[in-house]
């Protein structure tokens, strides 16, 4: 290589070099380790934390999502990461175990574990929470306005003065609950006359995107403030007859039976659209109050792989909404007709599944044409047949066909299978439950889970938690079983 090209070489190298640190700079991360984390972090007046290791794949799908929030955090909330692999005396100190582990810090001082959302949104909306104050102090009544005119619903609190006992019990209150809702205050009653405030009081104001004309947006809190009696009322009041189903809020909406109308929300870019739909939902719903369902909207394409897997609902799907209900019980059901834009398919949806009269939507594998091996196959249309004969005890697995422990299972679980293939009181079975729906009150959160259903109390399956040795399974039965084990020929004692 001649000199000229020698340098030329070597300014390469310095230029990509230059661009990598200044790509690295990019980052709106701070990257911290044990020489520098105590003294950055005590700089933060509120920090967010991830503590993580290269390899995990669950920090490898956080990175990208993470990067994005600190930097729509930037200026408001800083986000730091610790590589505890090569860091282990800051992952030490703070008792990271797992990964990724995410704490808050305020002023340097480990405040909470961070449970929020793992999307950038998610992130952004949680940590807005957890800057300044818990409760916003408004002055003014533009202060107020900008405050409730917000993405999400807002508390605020209408108090005589900054020595109000209602308003220390209010702050305290903001205090415990500013990981999950916005609180602002103000100590004059003014503000909050076009309100109808006329007196100390707490006033609920829902989302200005999701106003409407079949529900007020602004719910009245009626006692004397306590953390109790708030919690209670934001948690009755927060979503109203049709609130905006999300990724982050989902789990709040778990524990009830709900209606969720799917399609393009997009509450950003075309709330007059997206609103357009839920009109049409609430209407509907609004003659069906007081009868114990709940209702949302949701964007189909934050939901699709969901809807594929639990409806198998495709991608193509036009731009009518798409209606399902989950019940707390494990039921669901969809809507088969069109959504017609007078509501009245949706009215004759809500009728039936009133009425008793829909069939469940239960996701399931053909039955097998023949099922006579030492393992009864078992798929969602024939549990019923096989697990819930109440003149038998089941032995069932749950399986994922992917999972290794499963594979190793199986010889065993067929052994089993055959040196009971002579007893007519106990069956052996499996169920793919990847491919079908596991009924109540099974509960499958890992593989292979197997359950032992007695005769005559299907209602109560016992979880099996022992060995997964031949013997082991035998042990357990001749103890567990309705009737003497029968072996072979051979009749086994009790």
């Amino acid at each position: 290589m001649d000199t000229f090209s020698r340098w030329s070489h070597l300014f390469l190298v310095f230029v990509l070099a230059g661009r990598n640190d200044l790509f690295a700079a990019a980052s709106d991360v701070l990257d911290l380790g044990d020489s520098d984390f105590e003294y950055t972090a005590a700089e933060q007046e509120t920090m967010l934390v991830e503590f993580f290791a290269p390899w995990c794949g669950h920090c490898q799908k956080l990175a990208p999502e993470y990067e994005t929030a600190a930097t729509k955090l930037k200026g408001t909330v800083s986000l730091a990461k610790v590589d505890c692999t090569v860091n282990s005396e800051t992952c030490g100190r703070y008792g990271v175990n797992g990964y990724p582990t995410l704490k808050i810090f305020r002023n340097g001082e480990d405040s909470a574990a961070y449970d929020g959302p793992r999307s950038a949104d998610g992130i952004v909306s949680f940590m807005k929470k957890q800057a300044g104050p818990s409760s916003v102090p408004l002055h003014t009544e533009e202060a107020l306005n900008n405050f409730v005119n917000n993405f999400e619903a807002s508390v605020v609190g209408f108090f005589s003065s900054g020595d109000s006992p209602q308003l220390a019990e209010f702050l305290k209150a903001s205090s415990s609950m500013r990981d999950s809702y916005r609180f602002g205050h103000t100590t004059d009653l003014g503000l909050g006359l076009s309100h109808g405030v006329e007196s100390e009081s707490v006033l609920l104001f829902r989302p200005p995107r999701l106003s409407s004309k079949f529900e007020e947006s602004v719910a009245k809190f009626g006692e004397d403030v306590s953390t109790a009696a708030l919690r209670q009322f934001i948690k009755d009041n927060v979503f109203g007859l049709c609130p905006h189903l999300t990724p982050e809020n989902r789990e709040n909406l778990r524990g009830l039976d709900l209606l969720t109308a799917y399609f393009n929300v997009d509450y950003h870019r075309n709330i007059k659209g997206t609103n357009y739909w839920r009109n049409r939902v609430m209407k509907v719903a609004s003659q069906f109050q007081s009868r114990g369902l709940s209702y949302a909207v949701a964007n189909r394409a934050e939901f699709q792989d969901e809807l594929e897997e639990e409806f198998s609902v495709g991608a193509d799907g036009g731009e009518l909404p798409i209606i399902s209900i989950r019940t707390t019980n494990g039921h669901k059901y969809i809507m088969q007709e069109e959504f017609t834009r007078d509501g009245k398919s949706l009215e004759k949806f809500l009728e039936d599944y009133f009425a008793g009269k829909l069939k469940r939507h239960v996701k399931s594998e053909a039955v097998p044409e023949s099922n006579s091996g030492p393992v009864k196959v078992v798929v969602a249309d024939n549990f019923e047949e096989i697990v819930n004969d109440v003149t038998k005890d089941v032995l069932v697995e749950f399986y994922a066909p992917w999972c290794g422990h499963c594979k190793s299972l199986e010889p065993k679980y067929i052994e089993l299978g055959e040196k009971l293939s002579a007893d007519p009181n106990v069956v052996l079975a499996k169920m793919d439950a990847t491919a079908n729906d596991v009924p109540l009150p099974y509960d499958v959160q890992g593989f292979p889970t197997i359950y032992f259903a007695p005769a005559g109390l299907k209602d109560q399956p016992r979880r099996y938690e022992g060995g997964r040795e031949v013997n082991d399974f035998i042990n357990f039965l001749k103890k567990e079983a309705t009737h003497p084990l029968v072996l072979g020929t051979a009749k086994e004692d009790l």
